[in-house]
């Protein structure tokens, strides 16, 4: 069974992704609205939270370390932490993440990969106390193309992971959003604009979106203070999702 799937972002009010890109508020700062978003993606009470490789080299930017020696490794998964209160996941299609330990934060991580990742790099990874699920054969190195409900289905059975966090950038959500695989979405909209030429919202999907593919429904409102509005919507599919 998959994870029930929760994206959790903040934008401004005319949907950009990076606060700090938004215009300033006399009300209150960048850090107050850092502080409600944690807060909030603490009360969803996930048992993982999931971003991409952007996201995660940000926070981790070791070197490639591959070992001198490649014995034989485990595909399609391994994993070096099982009981794990919560876990770092991160999306890296084609392999380019590389950690200094096996947690962010004290999270133990877990990296999905695209099925042409090379022994090399599940060898350094499971060295350094890093798990892995990979994606099956002939899935793409993309995340769209990627059997993401497969993946999740791995998650939530081997790891016990049954409420997630999706918190990627515009394209990893919207090939979450594309596949059926988001059950709701928390939007705090901050009291800012954007207006970049060109900046993207906090979900995109390909030249035609997301038109057919969801359905939203307001779960809740709510004040959330620092001029910050926390939305719920409730996310039925039109995309029947496997796992």
């Amino acid at each position: 069974m998959r994870p029930h799937v929760i994206c959790h972002m903040m934008a401004s009010l005319d949907g950009g992704l990076h606060p700090s890109q938004f215009t300033r508020s006399r009300d209150s700062s960048e850090a107050d609205w850092s502080g409600v978003y944690e807060q909030i993606q603490q009360s969803l009470a996930p048992d993982a939270w999931l971003v991409g490789r952007v996201t995660m080299a940000e926070m981790s930017s070791a070197a490639a370390h591959p070992p001198a020696q490649v014995a034989a490794v485990d595909r399609p998964h391994h994993f070096a932490r099982r009981d794990a209160k919560c876990y770092a996941v991160a999306l890296d299609p084609s392999g380019k993440l590389h950690f200094e330990s096996g947690d962010i934060g004290g999270d133990p991580l877990v990296v999905l990969l695209g099925p042409g990742v090379p022994d090399a790099h599940l060898a350094e990874l499971a060295a350094d106390a890093v798990s892995y699920v990979v994606a099956g054969a002939g899935d793409g190195d993309e995340a769209g193309n990627m059997d993401l409900a497969a993946m999740l289905d791995v998650l939530g059975r081997e790891l016990g992971i049954s409420r997630l966090l999706l918190e990627g950038g515009a394209i990893i959500n919207g090939s979450f959003f594309a596949a059926g695989l988001v059950d709701e979405l928390s939007l705090l909209l901050a009291p800012a604009l954007d207006g970049r030429a060109g900046g993207q919202s906090f979900v995109t999907f390909g030249k035609n979106g997301l038109a057919g593919k969801a359905e939203l429904s307001l779960i809740s409102h709510q004040d959330a203070g620092h001029g910050l509005v926390h939305l719920r919507y409730r996310v039925r599919s039109a995309v029947p999702a496997t796992g």
